[in-house]
């Protein structure tokens, strides 16, 4: 058998163990995407009774720059005292009454503060064992990519990250949108996904 030039053997090397690029992210089988990974279509401002402010479909940030599209990352920027309110939330513009499973990733740098909201309700997401509430974690990866599954049944969010519990029994009304906050520091999201089930 013939054997192969060395550089052809680490060309081959190299292509086998890159990671695939983010643009060529899909969601899971039966899952649908909530984050387009080019702009902020589909994302929006409420105001206290969920009725939708504005929208920002097409548009790459929001109109307070607290939001901002990044290929692939949904990022929430910090506060910009000139621009804004320092508490801000992001809303889908769908609403969600059935049963789900939503899927999200999220990097926070060092004592970031955000939160995902399910369909009111807020999930704290941190840099947990800075920011807490979660600081027993053990698999939680600090500045780096970690993955949130909530599973909502009969109005009831089992949530977890990297497989550890956050919360076993969280009370959601019987409908609404998926939301994100900004609170401090910079937080980014990716891999925004959902499945709704009977």
């Amino acid at each position: 058998m013939k054997s192969l030039p060395i550089f052809a053997v680490l060309a081959t090397a190299i292509f086998v163990t890159m990671p695939a690029r983010a643009e060529d992210w899909k969601p899971e089988p039966g899952f649908v995407s909530l984050y387009n990974g080019k702009d902020l279509t589909g994302w929006g401002y409420r105001d206290k009774e969920q009725k939708v402010l504005e929208t920002f479909d097409g548009k790459a940030e929001a109109s307070d720059g607290r939001y901002s599209a990044k290929p692939s990352i949904l990022v929430v920027n910090a506060h910009n005292a000139e621009k804004g309110p320092k508490l801000r939330q992001l809303w889908t513009t769908q609403v969600f009454p059935k049963n789900f499973i939503l899927k999200i990733e999220f990097r926070a740098v060092v004592g970031a503060d955000s939160g995902i909201f399910l369909r009111k309700p807020q999930l704290q997401c941190r840099d947990y064992l800075v920011a807490g509430p979660y600081k027993t974690l053990t698999k939680y990866k600090p500045q780096d990519w970690n993955t949130i599954i909530v599973t909502v049944k009969d109005n009831v969010a089992h949530c977890e990250c990297n497989g550890e519990v956050l919360e076993d029994a969280l009370k959601l009304p019987e409908s609404g949108p998926i939301g994100l906050e900004a609170d401090r520091d910079q937080m980014e999201y990716r891999h925004i996904q959902i499945k709704e089930l009977p």
